[in-house]
């Protein structure tokens, strides 16, 4: 068990494709264990003393808020950079905010657009760097997810999920999850935004350790059918904003309802990872229903975070 912890020290969190089944359903069981750990009152301080920066080049609720409450939690604390904070976008290179940020900080959270200035930032600084989410990949986001399933669920490996929407960065992290712990999950995206094909090879190549297995549609209706678990995202996510009118044409015949969860199994579960635009991808009866677990799921992303960053950032 100490020897899988050892392999976290020091390392970056830029995608789950980075990591093994073993290491992810360590981090899984790290962020239960550490849940339990505040219910109970139990302190925990890993990471006393310690400070984390956090880089938003977009902004976030849930994403900042649990950050930072999780390194109080662990005794250490988080320092908010915001594009107005730093240099970063107006001159100074990504290379050279890892350097200076290095010097100062025992981590860096950053949430940007490319995934390309995370690894790059990655590179050049020398303490962990966390992706809080780019357009390519979101991975926190996706270890809450799994958490919150295996809460409910008792276990992940043989279990359905169906993603139906954009294949966008949530998509593209779930496929990773779901093969790197043995989930069978089907994506349902309209011809024109369904996930990107190195994502999907890649997402297979692990999915032969597990036996998990990966299928791509058109189809919501194929998706959903005999499902475990649905997922959704917002149609037009952060700096799409102008393609909103078009894109809820295309996503019309997307949308998670009674209809379309009635193909499910009866004891599905349905996540989201909010905000949550209601009447469009998601139906307020389905959102607000009996089998919704979103906030519990968007309790977890601080659970999971606080595994991420102990278990990377300890000393």
């Amino acid at each position: 068990m100490n020897s899988i912890r050892e392999t976290f020290k020091g390392r970056d969190l830029l995608s789950l494709h980075d990591f093994t089944p073993q290491q992810i359903a360590f981090m899984l069981d790290y962020a239960a264990e550490l849940k339990q750990m505040q219910k109970q009152g139990e302190p925990h301080a890993l990471l006393q003393g310690q400070t984390l920066g956090m880089i938003f080049q977009k902004s976030s609720t849930r994403t900042r808020v649990s950050f930072e409450v999780g390194m109080y939690q662990l005794g250490g604390h988080a320092l908010f950079l915001s594009s107005n904070d730093i240099q970063l976008g107006r001159g100074e290179s990504i290379a050279d905010t890892g350097r200076v940020l290095g010097r100062y900080v025992d981590g860096i959270m950053i949430r940007t657009f490319a995934q390309s200035d995370v690894e790059e930032l990655a590179e050049y600084a020398p303490v962990p760097v966390i992706n809080g989410l780019t357009d390519l990949l979101h991975p926190c986001q996706i270890l809450a997810d799994l958490l919150t399933i295996k809460e409910h669920k008792g276990r992940l490996a043989g279990l359905k999920l169906a993603y139906v929407g954009d294949g966008n960065n949530i998509c593209h992290s779930l496929l990773y999850g779901c093969a790197k712990t043995g989930l069978n999950i089907s994506v349902a995206s309209p011809e024109g935004y369904l996930p990107r094909e190195e994502i999907v090879a890649a997402a297979r190549q692990d999915a032969r350790e597990t036996g998990a297995s990966i299928t791509i549609t058109t189809n919501p209706e194929e998706a959903v059918t005999g499902a475990d678990v649905l997922v959704t995202d917002v149609w037009a996510s952060m700096g799409q904003e102008s393609e909103q009118q078009a894109r809820v044409k295309v996503f019309a015949p997307y949308q998670i309802n009674a209809r379309l969860a009635a193909l499910a199994a009866p004891d599905y579960i349905f996540l989201h990872c909010l905000p949550a635009h209601r009447g469009e991808e998601v139906a307020a009866e389905i959102i607000d229903g009996p089998h919704a677990v979103v906030f519990d799921e968007a309790e977890n992303r601080l659970h999971a975070q606080k595994a991420v960053m102990a278990l990377l950032m300890v000393k």
